[in-house]
């Protein structure tokens, strides 16, 4: 597949997925401005050609330009790429709003919630650029460095504009990297949220010793919970059967790639939340999408008896033996409840 229309596009946020999807777009023939604040950073990827901290094997291509200037990243840009951490998103768009022109594009490719309203990110962003903006959600399974290294990957682009969810599909795909589009957008968004809740459950599993039955289980009553959630919020059924429900589901709870996995393996070893998250050096959306997302199915009355007793261990210092056999002892009911 080859992408014909080339763009200039400025990726916000130059962690490991914002890294890789610029590598990504930058090898598709795109103009990539690569922004990060942290100025040290950014003088280290122009000098090495490499994001040090995140993606130390990946040479960056030429044709990505990383800048500590916001200003700088955007003021020529088509489109507009956010790969911030969820709890950061509106603060960005704040900054944005007097760069922007009228008719604002957002596509954004982190996930969780804006934590201080429950909002889902596509409303943080519509909510404060108004309604001649336009969003799209990248969401699916998808570790970074195997992007960055071009292994094949499908993803979802997720608008209700499906217009500009083909066209930011185009810029993405290439032989080795397949978008598919949706106007699903909460189930896409609600599919991303949940299962890093679901892979912290899946590690502490693995890290007490547990099997693959126990896995299989977790997974298939975690995409439960999902789905009850994310219809209940609006969202399609077929979205949590699909690459941004089942799938990521399965990549976040099956592979030590995963963040969120690791701080549940850890979680079973006894260390400390605090302990654990400076140990990781990176952002696990899964531990502040708990506290969210528990608040939520206690808002809609959805029953989440999983996302429950993770809450309990990271919040409450539940021990994870006690919260898996709390899990087990609940009372027998058909499956399909």
């Amino acid at each position: 597949m080859k992408n014909h229309v080339k763009a200039s596009i400025a990726v916000l946020g130059a962690g490991s997925w914002g890294t890789a999807l610029a590598i990504l777009l930058a090898k598709n023939g795109h103009a990539v401005n690569l922004w990060a604040r942290d100025e040290i950073q950014v003088a280290g990827m122009n000098t090495s050609r490499r994001n040090v901290k995140y993606l130390p094997n990946i040479l960056l291509p030429d044709n990505i330009v990383p800048t500590a200037s916001l200003e700088n990243a955007v003021k020529y840009a088509d489109e507009i790429l956010l790969v911030v951490p969820s709890a950061y998103i509106s603060n960005i768009i704040d900054k944005l709003i007097p760069l922007l022109p009228p008719f604002p594009r957002i596509a954004i490719a982190s996930k969780g919630f804006e934590p201080s309203h429950l909002q889902f990110l596509h409303q943080v962003a519509q909510n404060k650029l108004g309604d001649n903006s336009t969003t799209c959600i990248i969401s699916g399974p998808t570790f970074a460095n195997e992007v960055a290294q071009g292994l094949p990957t499908a993803i979802t682009v997720a608008s209700k504009n499906e217009t500009f969810a083909l066209s930011f599909a185009n810029y993405l795909s290439n032989e080795r990297f397949r978008a598919y589009t949706s106007t699903d957008v909460i189930g896409v968004e609600v599919g991303g949220a949940v299962k890093n809740v679901m892979a912290i459950a899946a590690g502490i599993s693995d890290g007490l010793g547990f099997g693959a039955n126990t896995r299989a289980a977790l997974i298939t009553r975690g995409l439960a919970e999902i789905t009850r959630l994310g219809i209940t919020l609006g969202g399609q059924m077929e979205t949590f059967m699909g690459l941004t429900g089942l799938g990521d589901l399965v990549l976040t709870c099956t592979d030590d790639q995963s963040r969120n996995r690791r701080v549940g393996l850890a979680l079973a070893q006894g260390k400390s939340l605090p302990q654990i998250l400076s140990e990781l050096g990176q952002v696990a959306e899964g531990v502040s999408s708990t506290q969210n997302v528990h608040q939520l199915s206690k808002t809609h009355n959805v029953e989440m008896p999983i996302v429950d007793q993770v809450h309990e261990v990271i919040y409450n210092n539940k021990a994870p033996l006690n919260a898996v056999e709390d899990l087990l002892s609940r009372e027998i009911k058909a499956e399909t409840h």
